[in-house]
């Protein structure tokens, strides 16, 4: 409509000056066609930018309560992986805590098995926060503080901490590569996987394996991080 508007008063412009109007005449009918077209391309410009604006808040909305939905997935897997390394480290604190000359007992091995054996990582869900990223909407997220939260949630915070938990993974890989130099048929028997840790280079490989609290400790600023996140977008949509 206001381009049909610029186009009529555009072709009067033009009009006029064929006109057999007095000079004087005519100049007042030019400003007051041109006042008329900028108005109509004010209105326009004003229109439109409304209708983008609130096109950019329901792509923030729907961005915002998907990544919800994502971060209380994530936070349910990371306390899963938590308790995972928190076994993970109890089964090497027992493997390196017995007293010279003690034997390993088979049965507390077995316990202890498959947290010996486990890898666990983190595999966050952002997909939806890198696309997100990519198409360079992250700016239309008017809150700052909820800005800068999920930046730093997805560049600093969970690099992190997949960083420390990939250097544990690679410790632990060390230890599975030896004990299949061993040649012995540790999955079969666990006598054979108790004699095999006994081990001078198993057990320096399993302290190695012990300190876990650094990993825990991230996972903890991740959970804090997400949890703060997700408030914040109840709060901002009231839901």
């Amino acid at each position: 409509m206001a381009e049909q508007e610029v186009i009529k008063h555009t072709k009067k412009i033009f009009g006029l000056w064929t006109s057999e109007k007095s000079v004087w005449h005519i100049a007042s009918e030019f400003i007051q066609e041109i006042i008329i077209i900028i108005f109509a391309v004010s209105v326009s410009i004003y229109f439109h930018d409304r209708s983008e604006l609130r096109h950019q808040r329901h792509e923030t909305r729907e961005f915002l309560l998907g990544l919800r939905q994502d971060l209380q997935t994530d936070i349910g897997e990371m306390n899963k992986d938590k308790n995972s390394f928190r076994l993970s480290g109890k089964a090497f604190l027992y493997i390196t805590g017995r007293k010279l000359n003690e034997r390993l007992n088979s049965d507390t091995i077995t316990k202890y098995r498959s947290w010996i054996f486990n890898i666990t990582g983190l595999m966050p869900n952002s997909g939806r926060f890198e696309g997100f990223k990519s198409a360079g909407k992250i700016g239309t997220i008017e809150n700052e503080q909820l800005q800068n939260s999920i930046m730093d949630l997805y560049q600093e915070d969970i690099p992190i901490l997949i960083s420390s938990t990939d250097f544990y993974t690679s410790k632990k890989q060390r230890l599975f590569d030896y004990l299949n130099a061993t040649q012995k048929r540790i999955t079969d028997s666990t006598n054979d996987l108790v004699d095999v840790l006994a081990t001078d280079q198993a057990y320096n490989i399993c302290r190695s394996l012990v300190p876990v609290q650094e990993i825990l400790g991230r996972y903890d600023t991740c959970i804090t991080k997400m949890k703060g996140i997700v408030s914040d977008i109840d709060k901002e949509y009231g839901e």
